[in-house]
C-alpha cells in the first residue's frame, strides 16, 4: 500500500494551490463514466466519488487525463473528503481557504479552526466543481512555460509540483522540477516534491485500466505477401508506406472516416522506429501536443480497440494510445503501461502519445 502524503506534506510547504494529412471527421463519441480506470482496483471511497469527478473534469478541464486526476485525489487525501491538515488544507483535493474564496467556492476559513461541519468544502460535487477549474488554469499555465522554455518536466508532473508546492517551483526550476537549492525549495521541499510525484506515478500504474470501449465491425483482411516500402504514403508526407500499412490506412478510413494522420517519417533521432521503415503511422486525436477532450479520447479508443480487435487480419504488431500499449506477441497481458522506452517521455502529450494512436506493423 502506498504511503498517503498530503498531511505531511501540507504541513510543510503549505499546499500552495495555485499534422498530418486528412485520413473530415469521424463522428463523435462519448465515455462511459471510468473511462481508462481499474475502476474495481479503486478504493470504495474513489469509487462513491468518481461521478462528480469525472463530470467537474469533463466540463472544466476534459484534457486532464482521468487517471491522473484521481491518483492525485489518492495521493492528497486518500479520498477522505473530511481530510484536513494542520496547514490549512481541506477536502478531497486538499484545497487551502484562500484557493477556494478565489475559486468562486464562498467563504473560506480560518486555518487553526478549520472548516465548519456544514462548510461546502467537504461536499464532493462542490469541492471538485472549485477544484477542476483552478486545476486546470493550472495545466494550462505550466504547458506554455514548458512549451516556452523547453524545459523538459511533463506537464502533468509539473501540474503536481503546482499543487503541492506552487507553480514558482516550476518556472524558478531549470527543468520544472525543483531540486534543493532551487525556487526557494530546500532539501526537505525537494524530497516531498520528489515522493509525492513518485506517490501519484504508482496509482496512475496501480489504478490503470483498460479500455471500455467496444471494437465496432471486422476489417477486411490483408491478403498481400511481406512487402518493402514502396507504397506513397497515402498521409502526404513524401515518403512511402508497406503494402500492408496502405490497407490497413483503407480499413481505418472505410470504418471511422478520415482523420488527421502521419506515416513516414526519417524519425532519425530514433534508429528502431518503424516510421522510416513505412511500418508505422500516428492517427491524431484533438491538438496536437496537447491532452484531448473526452470525445476525442473516446473516438481514440474505440479506434484502438477495433485495430486491437483486427490486428490478425491487419497484419498490426502493437499499439501506443493513452499512456498504454497493446502489443499481439503479447496479447494475454492486454494494455500494459508504456513507460516510453527510454526514448520517450510517457507523462507528455505526445510522448506519453495520448494526443495520437502509433500503430506499428508487423510487416
Amino acid at each position: 500500500m502506498r504511503v498517503l502524503l498530503s498531511a505531511a506534506v501540507a504541513l510543510f510547504l503549505g499546499v500552495v494551490l495555485l499534422g498530418g494529412a486528412l485520413l473530415g471527421d469521424a463522428p463523435a463519441a462519448g465515455a462511459a463514466t471510468g473511462q481508462g480506470l481499474a475502476v474495481s482496483a479503486l478504493p470504495e471511497a474513489a469509487r462513491a466519488s468518481l461521478g462528480a469527478l469525472e463530470a467537474a473534469r469533463d466540463r472544466a478541464c476534459p484534457e486532464l487525463p482521468l487517471t491522473w486526476l484521481v491518483a492525485e485525489v489518492q495521493a492528497e487525501s486518500g479520498w477522505n473528503p473530511r481530510a484536513y491538515s494542520s496547514a490549512g488544507a481541506a477536502g478531497l483535493l486538499q484545497l487551502m481557504p484562500a484557493t477556494w474564496v478565489e475559486g468562486g467556492g464562498g467563504p473560506g476559513w480560518d486555518v487553526h479552526a478549520g472548516p465548519g461541519s456544514a462548510h461546502p468544502v467537504w461536499d464532493p460535487v462542490r469541492h471538485f466543481a472549485v477544484a477542476l477549474p483552478w486545476m486546470c488554469s493550472n495545466l494550462r499555465l505550466v504547458t506554455d512555460h514548458l512549451r516556452a522554455t523547453g524545459k523538459p518536466t511533463a506537464p502533468l508532473d509539473s501540474l503536481a509540483v503546482c499543487h503541492i508546492a506552487g507553480c514558482s517551483r516550476v518556472t524558478g526550476s531549470a527543468t520544472g522540477i525543483p531540486v534543493a537549492g532551487e525556487a526557494g525549495c530546500g532539501t526537505e521541499c525537494a524530497h516531498e516534491v520528489a515522493a509525492y510525484l513518485a506517490a501519484i506515478h504508482g496509482y496512475v500504474e496501480d489504478y490503470t485500466g483498460p479500455p471500455t470501449a467496444t471494437a465496432s465491425g471486422t476489417a477486411v483482411a490483408f491478403s498481400g505477401g511481406a512487402g518493402g516500402c514502396t507504397v506513397p504514403d497515402p498521409t502526404g508526407t513524401g515518403g512511402c508506406v508497406t503494402p500492408a500499412t496502405a490497407w490497413m490506412l483503407t480499413q481505418l478510413r472505410d470504418t471511422f472516416g478520415q482523420r488527421a494522420a502521419s506515416c513516414w517519417d526519417a524519425h532519425a533521432w530514433n534508429p528502431t522506429s518503424d516510421h522510416p521503415k513505412g511500418r508505422a503511422c500516428d492517427v491524431f486525436y484533438g491538438r496536437t501536443g496537447t491532452f484531448p477532450g473526452e470525445a476525442d479520447v473516446a473516438l481514440g479508443w474505440q479506434t484502438a480497440v477495433w485495430l486491437q480487435a483486427n490486428a490478425d487480419e491487419l497484419r498490426v504488431s502493437y499499439l501506443i494510445w493513452q499512456g498504454r500499449i497493446w502489443s499481439r506477441s503479447r496479447a494475454g497481458e492486454g494494455w500494459r503501461a508504456y513507460t516510453g522506452g527510454g526514448v520517450y517521455n510517457a507523462e507528455d502529450p505526445t510522448g506519453g502519445h495520448y494526443d495520437h494512436i502509433h500503430v506499428s506493423m508487423a510487416e
